[in-house]
Protein backbone atom coordinates (compact mmCIF):
# COMPACT_ATOMS: atom_id res chain seq x y z
CA UNK A 1 0.00 0.00 0.00
CA UNK A 2 1.75 3.25 -0.97
CA UNK A 3 1.48 6.13 1.16
CA UNK A 4 -0.11 9.03 0.98
CA UNK A 5 1.85 11.96 0.13
CA UNK A 6 -0.66 14.98 1.72
CA UNK A 7 -3.64 13.90 4.62
CA UNK A 8 -6.47 16.13 4.90
CA UNK A 9 -4.73 17.83 8.39
CA UNK A 10 -1.35 18.38 6.51
CA UNK A 11 -3.24 19.92 3.79
CA UNK A 12 -4.99 22.29 5.95
CA UNK A 13 -2.06 23.37 7.42
CA UNK A 14 -0.27 24.18 4.44
CA UNK A 15 -3.47 26.34 3.62
CA UNK A 16 -2.89 27.99 6.95
CA UNK A 17 0.43 28.82 6.45
CA UNK A 18 0.32 30.06 2.88
CA UNK A 19 -3.04 32.13 4.36
CA UNK A 20 -1.27 34.05 7.15
CA UNK A 21 1.48 34.61 4.63
CA UNK A 22 -0.37 35.90 1.62
CA UNK A 23 -2.26 38.08 4.09
CA UNK A 24 0.20 39.56 6.53
CA UNK A 25 3.50 39.47 4.45
CA UNK A 26 3.84 43.09 2.59
CA UNK A 27 4.19 42.75 -1.80
CA UNK A 28 8.00 44.38 -0.69
CA UNK A 29 9.04 41.07 1.23
CA UNK A 30 6.95 38.85 -1.18
CA UNK A 31 8.89 40.23 -4.48
CA UNK A 32 12.13 39.87 -2.26
CA UNK A 33 10.68 36.21 -1.27
CA UNK A 34 10.41 35.02 -5.13
CA UNK A 35 13.87 36.33 -6.33
CA UNK A 36 14.82 34.27 -2.87
CA UNK A 37 13.12 30.86 -4.59
CA UNK A 38 14.32 32.01 -8.00
CA UNK A 39 17.85 32.16 -6.88
CA UNK A 40 17.23 28.73 -4.93
CA UNK A 41 16.42 27.30 -7.89
CA UNK A 42 19.23 28.47 -9.68
CA UNK A 43 21.76 26.85 -7.68
CA UNK A 44 19.65 23.59 -7.34
CA UNK A 45 19.94 23.57 -11.48
CA UNK A 46 23.54 24.76 -11.58
CA UNK A 47 24.15 21.55 -9.60
CA UNK A 48 22.39 19.32 -10.60
CA UNK A 49 23.88 20.35 -14.41
CA UNK A 50 27.41 19.70 -12.96
CA UNK A 51 26.48 16.54 -11.16
CA UNK A 52 24.65 14.73 -13.86
CA UNK A 53 25.73 16.57 -17.20
CA UNK A 54 29.72 17.56 -16.42
CA UNK A 55 31.46 19.38 -14.37
CA UNK A 56 33.46 21.12 -17.04
CA UNK A 57 34.81 24.20 -16.73
CA UNK A 58 35.08 23.73 -13.34
CA UNK A 59 35.85 27.56 -12.91
CA UNK A 60 32.72 28.04 -14.87
CA UNK A 61 30.73 26.04 -12.41
CA UNK A 62 32.40 27.09 -9.08
CA UNK A 63 31.60 30.89 -10.43
CA UNK A 64 27.81 30.50 -11.27
CA UNK A 65 27.59 28.53 -8.01
CA UNK A 66 29.06 31.22 -5.78
CA UNK A 67 27.26 33.85 -7.25
CA UNK A 68 23.94 32.05 -6.71
CA UNK A 69 25.08 31.24 -3.10
CA UNK A 70 26.69 34.83 -2.45
CA UNK A 71 23.03 36.75 -3.95
CA UNK A 72 21.47 34.53 -1.77
CA UNK A 73 22.91 35.52 0.97
CA UNK A 74 23.42 39.06 0.32
CA UNK A 75 19.17 39.11 -0.56
CA UNK A 76 18.07 37.38 2.61
CA UNK A 77 20.01 40.19 4.55
CA UNK A 78 18.41 42.70 2.59
CA UNK A 79 15.08 41.00 3.27
CA UNK A 80 15.47 40.68 7.28
CA UNK A 81 16.61 44.75 7.18
CA UNK A 82 13.35 46.19 5.69
CA UNK A 83 11.52 43.81 7.36
CA UNK A 84 8.77 45.80 9.58
CA UNK A 85 9.19 43.53 12.07
CA UNK A 86 12.89 43.88 12.72
CA UNK A 87 12.49 47.39 13.01
CA UNK A 88 14.37 47.34 16.23
CA UNK A 89 17.17 45.71 15.62
CA UNK A 90 18.02 47.64 12.64
CA UNK A 91 17.61 51.18 14.47
CA UNK A 92 19.94 52.95 12.21
CA UNK A 93 19.42 51.34 8.89
CA UNK A 94 16.81 52.75 6.58
CA UNK A 95 15.52 50.78 3.50
CA UNK A 96 16.83 53.18 1.15
CA UNK A 97 20.72 52.54 2.65
CA UNK A 98 19.93 48.54 3.07
CA UNK A 99 18.88 48.48 -0.72
CA UNK A 100 21.87 50.90 -1.16
CA UNK A 101 24.30 48.24 0.71
CA UNK A 102 22.75 45.53 -1.15
CA UNK A 103 23.47 47.21 -4.71
CA UNK A 104 27.16 47.96 -3.99
CA UNK A 105 27.42 44.28 -2.61
CA UNK A 106 26.19 42.47 -5.64
CA UNK A 107 27.76 44.72 -7.78
CA UNK A 108 31.52 43.10 -5.95
CA UNK A 109 30.35 40.04 -5.60
CA UNK A 110 29.67 40.01 -9.16
CA UNK A 111 33.02 41.84 -10.19
CA UNK A 112 35.17 39.33 -7.73
CA UNK A 113 32.97 36.13 -10.24
CA UNK A 114 33.67 37.91 -13.50
CA UNK A 115 37.70 37.52 -12.33
CA UNK A 116 36.97 34.39 -11.15
CA UNK A 117 35.73 33.09 -14.46
CA UNK A 118 39.29 33.72 -15.82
Amino acid sequence: MAPKSLTPASTNVVQTLWKAYSDHTSDRLKFIDAFLVFLMLSGIAQFLYCVLVTDYPFNAFLSGFASTVGQFVMTASLRSQVNPENKNEFKEISPERAFGDFALGSIVLHFFVYNFLG
